[in-house]
């Protein structure tokens, strides 16, 4: 096989074939990766799904959480966001949330935990006018990519809490000025409806990203035409169907060119490119970095 990292056992899914059955009660498996003063990593497996209620909860910190498999909605006095992989979620100290899984069950996420006096300072470091994400979550975004892809690899190598440390400062300094900056053109809450339609699309694009998925196919799936179904996308995952197929791709040859010895070539026709200039070009401008140099450093 190409690529082993793909072997490797899944922990959301091993967790989620464990539950005595489908529609049984789900639960947590929160495990600690790195901590230091004033911060925390902890990898959160969900089993949850359409038939457990969500119930409200509060963050005692500041959190930035990246999805890496799954998906839920997540709810807070900010609006809602639908969480799927390569998003992240935003956490606000003492704010009050809930989750659910109206569409599928389980999700894992790499959750950066920040103590309320250490995101201060983060603030204050960003220029960033107070220590408050200004939204729910983000979706996939280029300007956080590698950190993002950086924090997987850390995970999955099981970095040393210095990296970890680094990685918490960078996501959680990136994360501010994004919230802050981005402006939505289209700020009406999606429809009940479209979020299960979309989310039904992200689930097909995760499980083959390699795939076409043309805006045609993509849109005939959702039961949408091409104009409603694009509109609706952008409104639920804040990006475009191109651009999260894109940087769905960009993740797995990532992963790819950390964990194999593969060609470049090889690597870009698994991951679903079939021109190697493209891929070298989409990626550079994803991870700031040319592939070669990019598994150098990995």
């Amino acid at each position: 096989m190409l690529s082993p990292w793909k072997s490797r056992p899944d922990p959301l899914q091993a967790t989620l074939a464990s539950k005595p059955a489908p529609d049984a009660p789900g639960g947590f498996i929160d495990r600690p990766v790195a901590s230091g003063p004033g911060w925390r990593v902890r990898d959160i497996v969900c089993t949850c799904g359409p038939h457990d209620r969500p119930f409200e909860e509060r963050h005692a910190g500041a959190s930035v959480s990246i999805v890496l498999g799954g998906s839920f909605v997540y709810r807070d006095g900010r609006g809602s966001a639908l969480m799927a992989p390569g998003a992240m979620l935003l956490g606000d100290p003492g704010r009050a949330f809930e989750c659910s899984h109206d569409h599928a069950a389980g999700d894992r996420c790499l959750s950066f935990q920040l103590d309320p006096d250490y995101f201060a300072r983060v603030a204050e470091e960003t220029q960033v006018p107070r220590p408050a994400f200004a939204r729910a979550g983000l979706p996939p975004l280029r300007p956080l990519a590698a950190v993002a892809m950086r924090a997987r690899l850390a995970l999955e190598n099981e970095s040393q809490a210095a990296e970890f440390e680094e990685i918490t400062l960078e996501l959680a300094g990136g994360a501010l000025r994004l919230g802050n900056d981005l402006i939505d053109g289209d700020s009406a809450a999606p429809a009940a409806r479209d979020l299960a339609r979309v989310a039904r699309v992200i689930r097909d694009i995760e499980s083959d990203s390699a795939a076409p998925h043309t805006l045609d196919a993509m849109a005939e799936s959702a039961g949408m035409s091409r104009y409603h179904f694009l509109r609706a996308f952008r409104r639920v995952a804040g990006v475009t169907p191109h651009q999260w197929l894109m940087r769905v791709r960009m993740r797995a040859a990532a992963r790819m060119l950390a964990a194999t010895r593969a060609s470049v070539t090889a690597i870009a026709l698994e991951a679903g490119f079939d021109d190697l200039s493209n891929f070298i070009r989409t990626f550079r401008a994803e991870f700031g970095a040319s592939p070669r140099a990019w598994r150098k450093h990995s």
